[in-house]
Formats: C-alpha cells, sequence, structure tokens
C-alpha cells in the first residue's frame, strides 16, 4: 500500500522523495546491532554500531541508492569450544540507512568494538537562476549566478 505524501500539485517532482520515504519504512526495526548517531558539526554527522566480537574482514560498508547499508557476517569460532553461556551475539546482521542526496561518506573505522562512519554535507551555493520571458515559443535561455549569501 502506498500512501502519498506529497499529495499537493504544488510539489512538482518529489517522487523520488516518497519513495526514499517508503524504503526507510520497510527497514529493519531489529535493534540489534544498537547504533547512535550524532551530530559532530552543522555539516557532519557519525554513524556508531557497537559490533563486540566482529573485526575489520567481517564487516562490510556499501552505498547503494542513497541507502548506506553496513553488513556483518562473524564466521563461526565455536569448533571446540565449550560454552556454558553465550551471550555475545555472533550472528550477522544488515542494517541500512537513508541518506540525503549530496551527503558523502568520509571514511570509516573499527575502535573498541565500535564502528564508526563519518558523514558529511557540503554545504551548497545558493543559485539564482534569471528565467526570461519570451513571446510565443521561442527558445528559451537562463543565466545562473551565484548568490554569496551576504
Amino acid at each position: 500500500m502506498t500512501t502519498r505524501v506529497f499529495t499537493s500539485p504544488l510539489f512538482l517532482g518529489f517522487d523520488h522523495l516518497e519513495q526514499m520515504i517508503e524504503r526507510a519504512a520497510k527497514n529493519s526495526s531489529d535493534g540489534y546491532p544498537p547504533y547512535n548517531i550524532e551530530q559532530l558539526s552543522p555539516a557532519s554527522l557519525r554513524i556508531t554500531l557497537a559490533v563486540a566480537g566482529f573485526t575489520m574482514d567481517d564487516l562490510q560498508i556499501t552505498l547503494e541508492d542513497n541507502q548506506l547499508v553496513i553488513r556483518g557476517r562473524q564466521t563461526d569460532d565455536g569448533h571446540g569450544r565449550v560454552f556454558l553461556h553465550r551471550g555475545i551475539a555472533a550472528r550477522q546482521f544488515q542494517r541500512a540507512f537513508v541518506i540525503a542526496e549530496g551527503i558523502e561518506v568520509k571514511g570509516a573505522w573499527l575502535d573498541n568494538g565500535l564502528l564508526h562512519v563519518d558523514l558529511v554535507r557540503p554545504v551548497p551555493q545558493p543559485v539564482v537562476k534569471t528565467i526570461p520571458i519570451s513571446r510565443g515559443q521561442g527558445k528559451v535561455t537562463a543565466t545562473a549566478r551565484t548568490v554569496d549569501g551576504d
């Protein structure tokens, strides 16, 4: 069932945004692994996942159509070991985050069982376009200039 968010005819070209909202709603609500999202500055974010027991070789980070997908798959090292209690999860996971266009992944690192992924949103320069008005069905051209924000 698709619910239209932007039903007003004044919202043109927001189909892609509606698809992203639907994709985010479909993401798993499973709480594993737990994560934090931190705002480091107005233009940067950090996602931190608790991935105890995972090595760098067990983790994979991909960017797929505006989705940051983090996957973890541990190899079973329990051969020959007898666990009286096994409380540390050794299961695979997939955690997906829908990110806006223009956000860049700056890097990722694993430290003390925490996987950190840094994101940055470049500050766009405002652009003002002047659209000429012509008579009839003549050729239309547009000029653009950058606004300095002052």
